[in-house]
């Protein structure tokens, strides 16, 4: 640890004098510096009829574009050293070791790793970057090779036949573990192109586009319980609601407080079962208009992250209609390795000086923290039978809200019908709805 403390202290002073050496904009000021001198003396020369003018015109060009150029490479060498001298402190205090480990753990999953890899790629619409990568996978396979450009279109109407039955299940066949040809599927890069597409309009603060696959999903998403679709259309109302002023929408009978109420009344209708209290507070701002920041509704009309939170809201509903997780599993399993790295490290050197070893079994033997959104609770004990559910046995919920492990609920039934063990609610074998945690 004392051997720690005097590599932290140099890195520490290193990284203070990059941060009192100029920036890198005053370069960027100079260069423009220089562009603005050229062009006025272009100007000045090309204005005149006079040719012997441009002699002297360039003559006085010279200090200042002189000056300029010494700046700018006064300002890169001191980044490009300083740049250099922390690296080579990082390197000294980081140097590269082999990790403690005696064998890779994923040396037997290369197909799923070359699937997520492809997964991610495409989620993040780097398309071309992921073909390319599906067919090096491919053809370097020589016992799973086949030639993708005569079987692309054959692939291509597969995936637009049982695009949601197979290749986009969250639970992937063994065989498509190792054949990614399915990746290529044109219907699967439609579906994430206009994900991106809506994604772009949404960073536009352009929300039909989001609107209209919401309306088009509006069953799905209903049966998932989401609430995207009013979301949205809240948010348009509250956009159009603040004006012209501020959404810089055109100045008409569409916008404003004519068109947020014309917009409320032919879109809130079907959404008052559910919404009710929400719309009445909508509507009921229009009396505070004149002073809306300090009325009860302020926080409601408040959008400075309305848009960044319906985008995070709308992504995770369109990877969940996919059968995807919102996060990509690859970044995911990434950062929580990178973040329990050091620790795994640090206890299997501690395990060797005592020459103890890791005898736990496809899990960690300690906790690793993890941030909030990287927590999962993906076991489920059933609360009668103290069994941890399995695929053979797997958590179902019942009408009344409870989840109890299949087997429970075989044995609690009479017949076809049940009572709930925590409530005195009864109900139907057939009601009864597997859940995936």
């Amino acid at each position: 640890m004392a051997s720690e403390k005097p590599k932290l202290e140099t890195l520490q002073k290193d990284f203070e004098d990059i941060s009192k050496l100029p920036r890198l904009s005053a370069a960027v000021e100079n260069v423009d510096k220089i562009i603005q001198l050229l062009s006025a003396a272009r100007e000045q020369v090309a204005g005149t009829l006079d040719t012997h003018t441009a002699g002297p015109t360039m003559i006085k060009l010279q200090n200042p574009i002189k000056s300029a150029f010494e700046s700018i490479e006064n300002d890169l060498k001191k980044a490009s050293a300083a740049h250099k001298k922390m690296g080579k402190a990082l390197n000294e205090s980081f140097p590269l070791k082999p990790l403690p480990m005696d064998h890779d753990a994923m040396a037997d999953h290369v197909p799923l790793i070359n699937r997520a890899i492809a997964m991610h790629l495409l989620r993040e619409g780097q398309f071309s970057v992921a073909s390319t990568f599906i067919n090096e996978v491919q053809g370097s396979n020589s016992s799973k090779q086949r030639d993708t450009s005569a079987d692309l279109d054959e692939t291509m109407d597969e995936a637009e036949n049982a695009y949601a039955g197979r290749y986009m299940s969250a639970s992937p066949t063994p065989s498509d573990h190792y054949d990614l040809s399915s990746l290529h599927s044109r219907e699967l890069h439609n579906h994430f192109s206009e994900m991106y597409s809506i994604l772009q309009h949404l960073k536009a603060k352009d929300l039909d586009p989001a609107i209209a696959w919401a309306g088009r999903n509006s069953a799905e998403l209903e049966a998932r319980g989401s609430n995207l679709e009013f979301e949205l259309s809240k948010l348009k109302y509250i956009w159009l609601f603040k004006g012209p002023a501020v959404n810089g929408l055109p100045d008409d009978d569409n916008n404003g407080f004519l068109g947020a109420l014309t917009y409320a009344r032919k879109t809130f209708s079907r959404f008052g079962a559910r919404h009710l209290a929400e719309i009445q507070k909508l509507v009921c701002a229009m009396a505070y208009a004149p002073n809306l920041s300090a009325s009860p509704y302020a926080s409601t009309f408040a959008t400075d992250s309305a848009f960044a939170d319906v985008a995070s809201s709308f992504t995770r509903e369109f990877c969940s209609l996919l059968g995807l997780s919102a996060e990509s599993p690859l970044y995911l399993a990434a950062t929580a390795g990178a973040l329990a790295l050091p620790q795994l490290m640090k206890y299997t050197q501690k395990t060797r000086a005592k020459g103890t070893e890791w005898t736990t079994a496809n899990e960690l033997a300690f906790e690793t923290p993890l941030p909030e959104s990287m927590l999962y609770h993906s076991i489920f004990v059933c609360p009668v039978s103290k069994e941890q559910t399995t695929d053979a046995n797997p958590p179902m919920m019942i009408p009344c809200g409870h989840v109890l492990a299949k087997e429970t609920l075989a044995r609690l039934c009479k017949g076809t019908r049940f009572k709930c063990p925590y409530c005195p609610s009864e109900g139907l074998l057939k009601d009864a709805r597997q859940i995936i945690l």
